[in-house]
């Protein structure tokens, strides 16, 4: 197959210089409803950001042997030519929807997803807090693999997807016009997704487009200003608390369950699972507190 440029590397510099851009424009025209910079979370996103990128040269290892195994045992080809790669992105893209849903969901996948939305300041340094444990997110693209799709092109697809989504996370950036609204992703779509608002939560899943959210009704326009966050914030700045704390709630959680079903639901269920009261036939169990409640989806 044709070599595939990495995007990511390429990209950095307009990265570095759209980030600056953010932080002078705070400066000279700050918003006072606006979440704007803070010096100490915008080191722990940028520095979340560092770290993910040498987790993910270790997860690499494992799943690009599963994608290549699977690769290899289908029969399936799709070449890599200019008019098959804009199909590759929309499929990506389809399938990301559905991992992003997965991880607000399913608190184990939330547990990784979680760093993403920790910080209480929404800018282009969020868009690099990045979780440390992104091997929960290969499943989601085996499809592709299986139909033929070469483990490099799904790289790239969702390299692109990734790059894409870096300038949507700023408030600089108001409503653009209607079509562009209604079938990209855009900053105000993602405001609403980081949102801690009641009716802004598990909203606006997408990646490029946003049609997918229309399409199976998880899509919420921007009214309120939102509030960004977590439903509960953490207060810390420490990279490995926040990379880890929703594994470290769920394991509190498990030691003070009562039973097997109530185990299971703390991992599978959705981030904000309660189990219900003991049945009356079940014996209570005395002196054992309930674990504390998960983090709601952000």
């Amino acid at each position: 197959m044709p070599n595939l440029p990495d995007v990511v590397l390429w990209s950095i510099p307009a990265f570095v210089l759209l980030t600056v851009v953010e932080m002078i424009s705070h400066r000279i025209h700050p918003d006072e409803d606006a979440a704007g910079y803070e010096t100490k979370d915008a080191a722990t996103s940028i520095g979340m950001g560092l770290g993910s990128l040498a987790f993910d040269a270790l997860w690499k290892i494992p799943v690009v042997a599963i994608y290549t195994a699977v690769y290899e045992l289908t029969p399936l080809r799709v070449p890599v030519l200019w008019w098959t790669i804009p199909l590759m992105l929309v499929a990506q893209d389809f399938l990301y929807y559905w991992q992003h849903r997965g991880h607000h969901v399913i608190r184990i996948l939330w547990a990784c997803h979680v760093v993403h939305h920790s910080s209480r300041r929404f800018n282009l340094t969020t868009a690099l807090r990045q979780p440390w444990t992104s091997v929960t997110s290969w499943p989601f693209y085996l499809p592709m693999i299986a139909l033929g799709v070469h483990p490099a092109a799904v790289a790239f697809c969702y390299s692109v997807n990734l790059v894409y989504q870096f300038w949507i996370h700023t408030e600089r950036v108001g409503r653009l016009p209607r079509p562009f609204e209604y079938v990209l992703n855009t900053p105000s779509h993602h405001r609403v997704h980081h949102a801690s608002q009641g009716g802004y939560l598990d909203r606006n899943f997408g990646g490029i487009l946003i049609v997918w959210d229309r399409m199976f009704g998880s899509w919420v326009g921007e009214t309120d200003r939102p509030v960004y966050g977590l439903t509960k914030n953490i207060e810390t700045y420490n990279p490995l608390r926040v990379a880890t704390h929703e594994y470290a709630a769920i394991a509190r959680d498990l030691r003070a369950a009562r039973d097997w079903r109530e185990r299971a639901g703390r991992v599978f269920r959705g981030p904000g699972w309660q189990p219900g009261p003991p049945t009356a036939e079940a014996p209570k169990t005395t002196g054992t507190a309930p674990g504390p409640a998960a983090e709601p989806v952000a």
